[in-house]
């Protein structure tokens, strides 16, 4: 192969942009920030209030197709929704976490990007209480119903039982 044949074989070969300005680009003032990780595609830290942005360009055009968890964090001043994705084409997870306020911890529900979202925000709200606007059936996983508390916020005090007034279920 002559030198001039190998240099236009290498200036066709494309080497693929890095995730993080590839998430500039799609993203713009939605990204917050863009930390890598060793052995990870890396953190996404995104604005609240683009959330469904986010989910969309992550799955349909970054191929993260399976959502393997979301959780929160009650950080007292705020809560913290985080996102664990993995992509079989890239065979790598990816981070994605934002911040809701504590006095009205809510974000757009991700089921209808990744199904697999249903019970994990179920878990969320129930335990956190942080609410997933248009969640398809955002009701009790873990908990009884009716049962009142969010039982892994900060400010969650252990009840005597005749504190707690529970709908008993009879069967």
């Amino acid at each position: 192969m002559s030198t001039a044949s190998a240099t236009t074989a290498g200036a066709s070969a494309a080497t693929p942009e890095p995730l993080g300005d590839r998430l500039r680009s799609e993203l713009g003032d939605a990204l917050l920030s863009f930390e890598p990780h060793p052995r990870t595609a890396g953190r996404v830290r995104f604005r609240a209030e683009a959330a469904l942005k986010v989910f969309r360009a992550a799955h349909d055009t970054l191929g993260f197709d399976h959502l393997s968890m979301v959780g929160g964090i009650d950080w007292v001043e705020h809560r913290e929704v985080f996102y664990v994705l993995w992509s079989d084409a890239r065979r790598e997870y990816l981070h994605l976490s934002t911040d809701v306020p504590a006095e009205d911890p809510r974000i757009e529900s991700a089921t209808g990007v990744w199904p697999s979202a249903n019970w994990h925000e179920r878990e969320a709200w129930e335990l956190v209480g942080i609410t997933f606007d248009h969640h398809p059936d955002l009701r009790h996983l873990l908990t009884p119903e009716g049962y009142a508390f969010q039982p892994l916020l900060r400010s969650f005090k252990l009840h005597e039982p005749e504190d707690l007034e529970v709908k008993a279920r009879h069967v």
